[in-house]
Parts: structure tokens; sequence; C-alpha cells
């Protein structure tokens, strides 16, 4: 029978229960059990496709085209493994199945009731995420603090659980252990008050995730456990870390898989934490620096740089830096600052290569155009992703093809040539305002063309990459635009759309309609983020 884990969070958010999610997952798996994770989230929304990624982080995709949280993504960068959309939900798509399945007479005429039937569907999807993975252990994060009233059914649903199979569920509480700047002494009182919150539902902590700036001593330990009725090996110090990688290594120096397994009665297996202990390694020694520009718009919110809006792209570009041995230095470049001041664009020699991230919408486009001309103009290795492929194609067709008014029908819908189109199965969702779960999303076939940086770089012909987009290279434009040097070097071979080009003559100048970020592991880093950092290091070698 599958062991489920939950892991859920106190005092506040943004503290790091996905990664310790992710972490206990890696843990556990390193110990050759089967292991999957999912999430539960709080929210109304169906999925994560419609949310603003400044206030709700990046939108991850999995292989079958899940639109979800960002954990999910380090889900499958700790694990190594692909999520299915099986393991994650949110509040609006669990109410949505009850009441689809109330308006089906699936409940034969019952009074349907948000408890028991809302934390009934909760279990069910478990357990069928459960199965499919065939899974040993199940690791499922409650979105949210405990105490709140949006996460109040799921734990509701995990209480109910242990209830039923009480030797199959356990439950971690990762909490916030502050140390107040003008007192500089280590705070116990707020975790305890969130261990309270989980009494009140019914659910005591197995464990407690102290979360904290610096290792918590033993006094402390001593007292929070003490306080919140564990033993003193159940409090695991979690003080913060340089890279997140880091992390699963922590938590088996506090032997936390063995306490798991202790607990569940389950016959510890060898553990092998080699191939990530040399990760880490590789990570702290890396220390002469690729400078790399990031050029976007998805960044403030207030007074503060959010980078969770691209947090994918962030993670693959550090991969690509470390399967380098080198140390990734990544800037974040405002988009707009260049539309206001076009002077600033001399800044970008400074980098050893420039990024362009997927986005949707106007603000900020002609600033990443801008910043686009000067990479290829001056050689500096080029790399677009979805958006940053799109709009590459447009500065290509306004000022190397002499196209005037070239530009995508998501910003001009009048423009008088239409480089970027809508694909034609999204037509009817855009005019009828069906913009939920419609998108391109996904793995889609890609053939590469022979004799090409991406052919090159991955090493085969035929890969299946993921997609979120709604347009596409028009291919009445590709001739155009391959006579004079951007050639389409990958191709879905099913309905014959672009889906990479790059510049003849440049040493790195190429686009991508695909997310090759989302498929990069830590131990496994993607190709073109192999190669762009090779091509970083080469402009490197040059500017000296």
């Amino acid at each position: 029978m599958t062991k489920y884990i939950f892991v859920c969070g106190g005092v506040m958010s943004g503290i790091g229960k996905g990664v310790s999610t992710a972490s206990i997952a890696r843990i556990l798996a390193s110990r050759g059990f089967r292991v999957t994770a999912g999430k539960i989230d709080p929210y109304l929304n169906v999925d994560a496709g419609t949310m603003n990624p400044v206030e709700h982080g990046e939108c991850f995709v999995t292989e079958d085209g899940m639109e979800c949280d960002q954990d999910i993504g380090n889900y499958e960068r700790f694990l190594g493994a692909d999520i299915p959309r099986e393991n994650y939900m949110t509040s609006g798509s669990v109410y949505l199945s009850v009441i689809q399945r109330e308006r089906n007479l699936g409940y034969d005429g019952k009074c349907v009731e948000i408890v028991p039937h809302i934390p009934l569907e909760v279990i069910a999807r478990l357990d069928r995420a459960a199965k499919r993975a065939r899974a040993d252990f199940m690791i499922v994060e409650v979105g949210g603090t405990v105490g709140e009233y949006q996460n109040i059914l799921f734990l509701e649903a995990a209480r109910m659980m242990r209830l039923a199979r009480p030797k199959e569920v356990m439950f971690v509480l990762v909490s916030y252990l502050p140390i107040p700047e003008k007192i500089g002494e280590m705070k116990t009182k707020p975790t305890q008050h969130a261990v309270r919150a989980m009494n009140a539902a019914g659910i005591q902590p197995d464990f407690i995730i102290a979360r904290s700036r610096v290792p918590m001593d033993a006094p402390r330990k001593d007292k929070l456990a003490l306080l919140c009725n564990l033993r003193e090996p159940d409090i695991i110090s979690a003080p913060d870390v340089d890279s997140i990688y880091e992390i699963p290594v922590n938590f088996e120096d506090e032997n936390l898989s063995t306490k798991i397994l202790k607990k569940f009665g389950v016959r510890p297996r060898r553990r092998d934490m080699r191939p990530w202990r040399t990760l880490v390694q590789r990570i702290r020694a890396a220390r002469r620096p690729v400078r790399i520009g990031i050029v976007g718009k998805y960044f403030g919110s207030g007074n503060f740089t959010l980078t969770d809006s691209y947090i994918s792209v962030l993670e693959a570009l550090k991969h690509g830096a470390w399967f380098h041995n080198r140390r990734p230095e990544l800037v974040w470049l405002d988009a707009e600052a260049y539309e206001k001041n076009p002077a600033r664009l001399k800044e970008l020699s400074s980098f050893d290569g420039i990024v362009v991230p997927g986005g949707f919408g106007s603000r900020g486009v002609e600033g990443i155009i801008k910043a686009i001309e000067y990479a290829r103009r001056r050689k500096i290795p080029y790399f677009g992703l979805c958006y940053g492929l799109q709009l590459a194609a447009v500065e290509f067709a306004r000022h190397a093809c002499g196209l005037k008014g070239a530009h995508t029908l998501e910003i001009d819908p009048h423009a008088k040539h239409p480089i970027i189109a809508t694909m034609q199965d999204q037509i009817v969702n855009i005019r009828e305002r069906k913009l939920g779960g419609t998108m391109r999303l996904g793995a889609y076939a890609c053939r590469l063309a022979p004799g090409t940086i991406a052919r090159k770089a991955y090493g085969e012909t035929n890969i299946t990459e993921r997609h979120r987009h709604r347009y596409e290279i028009s291919n009445e434009y590709v001739p155009a635009l391959e006579r004079r040097g951007l050639v389409a070097s990958g191709v879905n071979p099913e309905r014959n759309l672009v889906e990479i080009m790059e510049l003849k003559g440049h040493p790195f100048f190429l686009g991508t309609q695909f997310h090759p970020e989302l498929k990069s592991r830590p131990l496994r880093p993607h190709p073109l983020f192999r190669a762009f950092i090779a091509a970083a290091l080469k402009q490197q070698r040059r500017a000296r």
C-alpha cells in the first residue's frame, strides 16, 4: 500500500514548503523506493493557467499538458521524473468535479454536502495518482498555511485518511522560526501556534521542519519538541542555504529518511545519495562566473523583484552553468527601460549571453525587440523561449528582411506583415473567450534539421518538448526569413509548425516555440541550455 506524507506550512508562505516536499521525495527515492509527489492548491481557479505570474509565480506545464503550480517543477527537477496531471488539484477543480458528478446523478440522488463529499473527492484523486504511479510513497504538499480557511477541507481530507489508514499517513509541518533583528534570538512561539492550529484540525505533525536563517540549536529543539508533543529527533533543522539542491543532503545529514521509514515501519534500504552529493559539490566548487542577462517584464511587484515568474528558466540556466563548472550570474533586465531610454542597450555588451523568456501581451515588447536586435548585430549569444522566438522573428523581419510593419497578431491584429499568426485551432477559442486550458499544451514532436546548432546540441533528429502558446510563426513568411539566414531548424512533423529557428553565421542566435526549461534537471541539464552556456563562455573568451 502507498504511504502518504502530507507536507503543511506554518506561520507564513514562501519559506520552502515546495522544496521541502521535493527534498523528502528525493531522499526516499535515493533509498530505492518508487516515489511520486503532488500538490493541492486552495485556489478556486481550475488550474494555474489563467493566473497572473506576478501574483502566483510561474505556470508550470507537465508532459501531458496540465497548467499547474511552479512547485510541480521542483518535484520534477528533484525526482528527475515527469509528474502527471493527476498529481495536481485545486479547490476549483475539486468543486467542479463534484458539481458535475451531481448534475449527472453520480451521487444517486443523495444530498451532496461540503463535508464529506469534497474531502472524499480529494482522497479519491490522491489514490488514483498513487495507483497510476505505483508509488511506495506519495508526498503531498498542501497549499497555504495551517489556520487558513482556504485549505481547511484539504486538511480534513488528510485527517480522514489518517483515521482510516493510521499506518499509511504521516504529517510534516514546515514552519518558520524568526530571529527579530532587534532581539537577536530565535523564537519558537509562532511555530507552537501553527502546531496548535493543526491540532485544532484534528492533526498532530510527525515531524517539524524548522526553517530559519541559521541552524537551530539543541535547547530550542528540546523546547519546541516538548511544547509540540514531539521527540527532539523529530525536529529537523532547515537553515537558509545558498542552493536549494543542498536541502536533500541536509535532510539526510539529519537521517530524515531513516526516521520516516522507522515511523512507517518500513524496512530501510541502502541509500545512494552519491549523485546528489556530487551535484552539490559541483555547485559549491563553481567559482568563475558566466554572466547572463534576462530581458523580460514579469519581474516586479511594488518594491520587490519576484523571480518566481521565471523560476524554471533560472533553474535551467543554473543547470547549464554548473554543467560547465561555472557560477551562474543571472541579472534581470527590464524591457520597458529600453523603450524609455534606448541608450541603456549598451549594458547588454557586458553580458556573455542574453535570454528572452516567455510572456504575453504588449507591455515591454518594443524594448525586448530592441534588445534582440542589439544581441543579433553584436553577435552576443541569444536564446529566445516561446515569446522570445516570436519577437526574434519579428525583429529579423523588420530589420534584416525590410518588412516594415512586421509584428505578431497578438499585439497588432492588423499588422501589415503578420510574422506571428494565430494557430488555426485557436481562432475560435480566442473569439469566444474560451481561454482556460485551451492553448497548445504539453509535449509535441519536433524534427531537427541536420547541420544545425539544435541538431548538434540534442545529438538526435527526433525530440519532444513542452508547449504553451496560441500563436506560431507564419509559414507564409518562413521562406523570406530563411533567405536572409534565419532558418527553421526544428519543425513539428505532424502539422509542419516551426518549433526552432536559428541564425546562420551567428555564434548562437536561437529561439524555440516550446519551453525547454521545463525539462531541464539538475542531474540532466537540458541540451539547449548546455549549448547556450557553452556559446556564452566562448563569447566571454572573445571579449577578453
